[in-house]
């Protein structure tokens, strides 16, 4: 079973410290990975590549950094990807990035797919480019059908796995995986797994990337909201049983949105490892 983890860059030395020690826990599942996300307009891009470098001298667990469109030239792009080949990087995870409100020209990429190519073009295959996959559509697609070919032009101009945004609908995940392999498209789709730890945060999170909560989740985590106990045990019930139903349909990679937090993401990891 292969298991990655996804952080984001911290921003202040107590945050650093904070993240060692979560790195350092996590290992102990052997992870395949540890990936570290990409702020748009420089908010932590610096943070990013101080991190991602951290995790591959000290961690013995490989890193995947992100990388958006947003604000990003080529030679910006090319001056990193030259750092992290010299660091012995070989994944990266390639987003176009959520747009600023305002911007308008967000770079020498639009799209995904753009970026993807030019990682191809320059680095040929050193580096496994992963993108990212909707199981219940991309917020600001028109519909799934331009959203199904926006992902199968992504794979089309090379990338080799995809990491999908998460779910709590596990027939979501296998009918987008149904319909893209009935488009020939036959790379690895990881599930991404959110879990459930506040629910003000978590209804958030789903409103502005189009995840839906089922009302019955729903429901009763406005009825925890004030019982953090009770939430997060329900929480780590609900997120292990869509793990455990994805497993036993023959998935066999799971990568989670920890929020830079140890539990419950290491929790429901060693229940699918059971």
């Amino acid at each position: 079973m292969k298991i990655s983890f996804e952080f984001f860059p911290p921003r202040t030395e107590q945050g650093r410290q904070a993240l060692a020690q979560v790195r350092q826990e996590l290992i102990t599942i052997h992870p395949e990975y540890f990936s570290v996300t990409f702020g748009a307009g420089g908010t932590t891009q610096e943070a990013t590549l101080e991190t991602v470098l951290d995790i591959q001298k000290n961690n013995a667990i490989p890193a995947a950094p992100h990388l958006s469109c947003v604000d990003s030239k080529k030679e910006n792009i090319i001056k990193l990807l030259n750092q992290y080949k010299t660091a012995g990087i070989n994944r990266i995870v390639a987003l176009r990035g959520d747009i600023p409100s305002g911007v308008r020209d967000i770079g020498d990429f639009h799209y995904a797919n753009e970026l993807v190519e030019f990682i191809k073009s320059q680095y040929n295959d050193h580096f496994h480019i992963k993108v990212a996959a909707y199981p219940e559509m991309h917020p600001q697609a028109k519909n799934i059908h331009t959203d199904l070919a926006h992902f199968a032009n992504k794979v089309g101009a090379g990338a080799d796995s995809a990491i999908t945004q998460y779910f709590y609908n596990a027939d979501a995940y296998f009918r987008f995986v149904d319909e893209v392999q009935k488009l020939g498209i036959d790379i690895p789709i990881t599930p991404g797994i959110m879990p459930i730890t506040n629910y003000t945060q978590l209804l958030r999170f789903s409103t502005m990337c189009g995840a839906e909560i089922p009302k019955w989740i729903l429901e009763r985590l406005k009825l925890y909201e004030n019982d953090l106990d009770s939430l997060s045990a329900f929480g780590t019930e609900v997120v292990s049983n869509l793990c455990q139903t994805l497993k036993a349909q023959g998935v066999d990679s799971f990568h989670f949105y920890s929020m830079n937090r140890v539990q419950p993401s290491l929790k429901i990891a060693k229940h699918i490892n059971d």
